[in-house]
């Protein structure tokens, strides 16, 4: 059922995000395939001129933070001479203004902040899959709150990052449910003010992704009033990369998917020593931090017809809505090229 497309806040988020991309884009060590090693390819990869490689990071517990950490993507780029300078963001739709202003040349985000990125006209390319989603997104609601269901939350107050992956999936998950959009109280905040308004009561539910939903459920006995595979919604979530890095630097765009590869695959191998060493790290409960690897399950793909359905039918849903103005065909921005020669020269993997 689609019964709020009139809601002018929703539309004004996305249509915000969208315009902030445009406005800016108008502004602005495993062995490889026939024994070649990953510092012989960077040496290869090696560009006549100085280039510093921009990476956006968001949170503390995925691939690319666990990356910065132990420093791979320095290692690999070290060879070809390659410096690179790291980015923090809140959430994904600041990756695109940095992208579209030439500040940033890779990053990692949720499908919706995609979408609005190609909405605003962001050069930029989705060149691997780096989740399906399924265990991505939740909606929580404080300990003890008599909210029990989705329909529970007409009238209620749900703090939510505006053109995040959480975003599009809060509008989903209460169309599921038979709600509007004008049926709740939607407050636009970003995860460092969400968690104090929901502990406090300032707001009913909170729609989220990881690792703040469980660390919420842990810390302060939330609960988890709907997720992504609870509902049956896929939602993608995407490296992506400045389209003319990737046509200036194509072999250090696929280097940059090797160090990821590398790091995913030590990542999800290790899984006790990993989450011990996040647990210490983050200054986090043990438990805290496995139940967030458990829900995260990263991956490293090209946008399979499974995954490319999913994402398109996210921007169908966007735009049969209002919250995009344009109708668009998704797979225009998805690029398998450098992640499938990633893969091949690592050996294949997932």
């Amino acid at each position: 059922m689609i019964g709020w497309i009139g809601k002018p806040g929703w539309r004004a988020s996305l249509a915000a995000a969208a315009m902030a991309a445009l406005l800016a884009a108008c502004a602005g060590g495993g062995a490889a395939n026939g024994g070649k090693t990953n510092t012989q390819a960077a040496s290869e990869a090696k560009p006549k001129e100085n280039v510093t490689v921009n990476i956006g990071v968001q949170g503390k517990t995925g691939i690319l933070p666990y990356a910065r950490e132990k420093g791979y993507f320095e290692k690999a780029f070290a060879a070809a001479g390659v410096e690179v300078k790291w980015h923090e963001f809140a959430s994904g739709p600041p990756h695109f203004e940095a992208l579209a202003a030439g500040r940033l040349d890779f990053g990692a985000t949720g499908g919706t902040p995609v979408i609005s990125g190609q909405t605003g006209g962001v050069d930029f390319r989705a060149i691997a899959v780096t989740s399906d989603g399924k265990k991505g997104n939740f909606i929580v609601v404080p300990k003890n709150s008599p909210i029990r269901k989705l329909d529970d939350l007409r009238g209620k107050k749900v703090a939510v990052a505006k053109g995040s992956s959480a975003y599009n999936f809060l509008y989903m998950a209460i169309d599921k449910a038979g709600l509007k959009g004008s049926d709740i109280k939607e407050i636009q905040l970003q995860p460092d003010e969400a968690r104090p308004a929901l502990d406090t009561g300032a707001v009913d539910a909170w729609s989220i992704w990881e690792p703040y939903a469980t660390t919420a459920v842990f810390q302060t006995g939330a609960t988890v009033l709907a997720s992504g595979q609870d509902l049956g919604l896929n939602a993608p979530s995407f490296l992506i990369a400045r389209t003319k890095f990737t046509k200036d630097h194509p072999e250090l765009t696929v280097l940059f998917l090797k160090a990821y590869e590398e790091a995913r695959r030590y990542f999800v191998g290790h899984f006790d020593e990993v989450t011990d060493d996040l647990a210490r790290s983050q200054k986090l409960d043990k438990a805290i931090i496995g139940q967030v690897l458990r829900n995260s399950e990263p991956i490293l793909s090209p946008a399979t017809p499974e995954y490319t359905k999913a994402h398109q039918e996210q921007a169908d849903f966007l735009y049969s809505v209002g919250a995009i103005n344009k109708k668009l065909d998704t797979s225009q921005v998805l690029d398998n090229q450098f992640v499938e020669r990633a893969l091949k020269e690592l050996g294949g993997g997932k």
